[in-house]
Order: structure tokens, then C-alpha cells, then sequence
């Protein structure tokens, strides 16, 4: 099982959309996936026409009193399972605090699930917080979406901090660039200075376009529904570039 977090301080950067659609395209190529919608605000279960657990707490599922698989429901879509969203997960960093390891809940919740998928996707709130540190050691990859623009560069640098304060491998961050918009100015040179500086980013990039906003109208997955489309192939083209870092990953935990 490989763990892929879609995940930034900053909101309104494309997660939910990136998670929604990477999911399906890993479960259209045949590979088991589980999507985990972690975000209070439930978008990512929303995008696949599902609604959130409205009325059921999280303290039981921290506790251990409540497993992951007992949470999970199919979808329409083939090889993709969802754990959809809790209202009550704004509450996870008071219930976290409570454990004798906060950092580290999340990786044992999911241990018992990890011979059931190949892949499992989560679609991570804003912030940096308890909850986002416990997402930081679970995740084989940090799928981190910027909007090109200088505060999104100086908000990934935030992340890069942590990471190393923390003590945590940086080579699992993957920064790649959302809501594009070439016609700019800014955007393309935002683009160019950060690709000369950093050595780890993605080179496909998802532009800024309506019919990935209209997913929250539709309720379809552009990369499922339209994989031809430029969004769906943009989708697509990222989707192959996180399984080449994660199986590099891979390959560098089993050398070391």
C-alpha cells in the first residue's frame, strides 16, 4: 500500500479536485484505491456523489474503539472505496492530544487496511496542525498543489521548514502547480523561478479551468467522465508522474 497526501497550509488550491481525480484514474487502471476524505468540509466525497457521515463523532475512531474498515463504502466508480468526511473531524487535534502517541495515529489506523489497496489517496484540510503532522509521517508522498503565484512559494517553503524540524524525509514532498493560468504574467514566471530552484517538482501542471470547477455542480469526475479533455489528460500526466516518485521512494526505503 502506498499512501499519497494531497495536502497544503493554504485552502481553495485545487485538493479535493487533485485527490477526487487521481483516485479515479488509479481505480480505472485496475488498481485497488481507497480515498479518504479528512477535510471537515466533505468535498471530496461530495465530488463523488457521496455525502459525508453527518451525526458520528471521531473520538471512537481515534481511541481505537472504531476501525478504518468498518467506515468504508464502495463507489460508483470501479476499484475506488471512499471513507467519507465527518463534520466532527474539526474536532481530530483535541481527540490527537489525548493519545499516549499523537504524531503517529493515522499510520496505525491504517496499517490493518494496507493488504486491501494499492493505493489510498488523502484529501487533507488546510492548516499545520496535529492532524497534519500525523499526515506528514503516514503519507509516502506529500502531493503538494501551488498556485503560481510568490505567496504560494513562500507557503511551500513553511512546509519545507517543518519537514526538516520534525526530522522528517523531504524527499516525500512533491510540489506541483494548480490552478495555472499562462496568460499571466506572474503564473509563467512564478513557474520558471521555482523550477530553477527546486530540484523535485512536477513538470505536468493543472490549469485553471471551468469545467473543473463545475466537478462541484456535476458531481463527475473530469478525469473519469472526459479523460481526453485537457483537464483529464493534465490529471492524467500528474498521475504518472506520482507513481514514478512514489515507486522511487520505494525503492530508496528498501536500499537504505
Amino acid at each position: 500500500m502506498t499512501t499519497i497526501a494531497v495536502y497544503n497550509i493554504k485552502g481553495g488550491v485545487g485538493k479535493s479536485t487533485t485527490a477526487v481525480n487521481l483516485a479515479c484514474i488509479a481505480g480505472r487502471a485496475g488498481q485497488t484505491t481507497l480515498l479518504w476524505d479528512l477535510d471537515p468540509q466533505g468535498a471530496a466525497g461530495y465530488y463523488l456523489g457521496q455525502p459525508g457521515a453527518k451525526g458520528k463523532g471521531s473520538r471512537k475512531l481515534i481511541r481505537g474503539k472504531e476501525s478504518l474498515k468498518e467506515l468504508v463504502v464502495p463507489t460508483a466508480f470501479p476499484n475506488l472505496d471512499l471513507i467519507p468526511s465527518r463534520f466532527s473531524y474539526r474536532r481530530l487535534d483535541i481527540h490527537l492530544h489525548t493519545q499516549a502517541h499523537p504524531r503517529n495515529v493515522l499510520s496505525k489506523l491504517l496499517a490493518p487496511i494496507s493488504a486491501a489497496y494499492r493505493w489510498v489517496v488523502l484529501d487533507c484540510p488546510a492548516g499545520i496542525t496535529l492532524l497534519s503532522e500525523n499526515i506528514f509521517r503516514a503519507a509516502d508522498l506529500l502531493l503538494v498543489p501551488l498556485v503560481p503565484t510568490p505567496l504560494s512559494l513562500r507557503t511551500f517553503e513553511e512546509i519545507v521548514v517543518f519537514y526538516q524540524r520534525k526530522g522528517l524525509d523531504r524527499r516525500r514532498v512533491l510540489p506541483f502547480f494548480s490552478l495555472v493560468e499562462r496568460r499571466k504574467r506572474i503564473h509563467r514566471e512564478t513557474m520558471e523561478v521555482f523550477a530553477a530552484r527546486e530540484t523535485r517538482v512536477c513538470r505536468s501542471a493543472i490549469p485553471s479551468l471551468s469545467e473543473i470547477e463545475r466537478m462541484a455542480l456535476t458531481r463527475r469526475p473530469i478525469a473519469y467522465f472526459r479523460p481526453r479533455s485537457e483537464a483529464g489528460r493534465s490529471y492524467a500526466a500528474l498521475w504518472a508522474e506520482v507513481m514514478a516518485a512514489a515507486q522511487a521512494a520505494s525503492r530508496g526505503r528498501g536500499s537504505s
